[in-house]
């Protein structure tokens, strides 16, 4: 079986912790912040953790990844 592309534009949105858990950035952060509160604003800086529900399909555009 010849080799797996991994999804370039996947590969600069999500890594893997050291555990094996993918991590992703939230959106909604990158314009029109003047309307969001300061502590939501904050709050979306923060990484978070790929839902349960979306594993599968992010493990299958980064192959090698985890």
């Amino acid at each position: 079986m010849g080799k797996l592309k991994t999804s370039k534009s996947a590969a600069k949105r999500f890594k893997a912790t050291a555990r094996g858990k993918l991590v992703r950035w939230h959106a909604f952060k990158s314009h029109i912040l003047t309307k969001k509160t300061r502590k939501q604003k904050r709050h979306l800086r923060q990484d978070t953790l790929v839902a349960k529900s979306n594993r599968r399909q992010v493990k299958k555009l980064l192959p090698y990844l985890v």
